[in-house]
């Protein structure tokens, strides 16, 4: 394989990066994924010397940068909300993502069978997660359903989640069961497997 092949094929790569980042329904995803997509593209731009390609790709790897950091650093207008287990709104966003939940959930999470509380996280006014559950014991949370819209799928529905239930006296979650995906989900947000279940302390006892 000569030199000029070996380069036109860096080419195509960065260029199906960039398309495949344009896909993403996570927006740190998508900035992630375009960012080396650009910078690999604007590295093979030089190297064919196309040199006003390499600075506008460059120019796209610092832009990705720069939303990337102010991401980061700020602090999403999350809004908690407690809602009513067989409310009108609920029933919509269930229905809404019903196939999507199914991926992660077993069927009974959708039904609300046996749940008495429900909370809503909107980013603004936009719905970003919800949570059901029922209460097994003063302080104890059994969550039947957990799940964030895929456009907020970065942990930061469930970290602020989290800290809202324990405000309002919340000291420990339960998960019964769990998908492999979902379990994944659940340990890097601080849960911890016991016995097939999954366990979270918001507070001490």
């Amino acid at each position: 394989m000569d030199r000029q092949m070996i380069l036109e094929l860096v080419g195509y790569f960065a260029s199906l990066l960039v398309l495949v980042s344009l896909l993403m329904t996570s927006v740190v995803k998508l900035r992630v994924i375009n960012m080396i997509g650009s910078f690999i593209f604007a590295v093979y731009a030089l190297f064919i010397s196309s040199y006003p390609t390499a600075v506008m790709n460059f120019c796209l790897v610092g832009v990705n940068i720069y939303f990337l950091i102010k991401m980061a650093k700020t602090e999403r207008a999350f809004t908690f909300l407690a809602l009513e287990r067989e409310g009108a709104y609920l029933q919509h966003f269930l229905r809404f993502y019903e196939e999507d939940i199914r991926k992660y959930f077993p069927a009974q999470a959708l039904s609300g069978a046996g749940t008495d509380r429900v909370f809503l996280v909107c980013c603004d006014t936009t719905p970003a997660g919800v949570l059901t559950g029922r209460l097994l014991e003063e302080g104890t949370l059994e969550v039947a359903l957990d799940y964030s819209v895929p456009q907020y799928r970065d942990c930061s529905v469930g970290r602020y989640l989290y800290r809202q239930l324990e405000e309002q006296g919340y000291r420990k979650l339960v998960v019964p069961t769990a998908t492999e995906v979902h379990g994944a989900y659940l340990k890097k947000v601080g849960f911890v497997e016991d016995n097939g279940r999954y366990v979270k302390q918001l507070k001490s006892e």
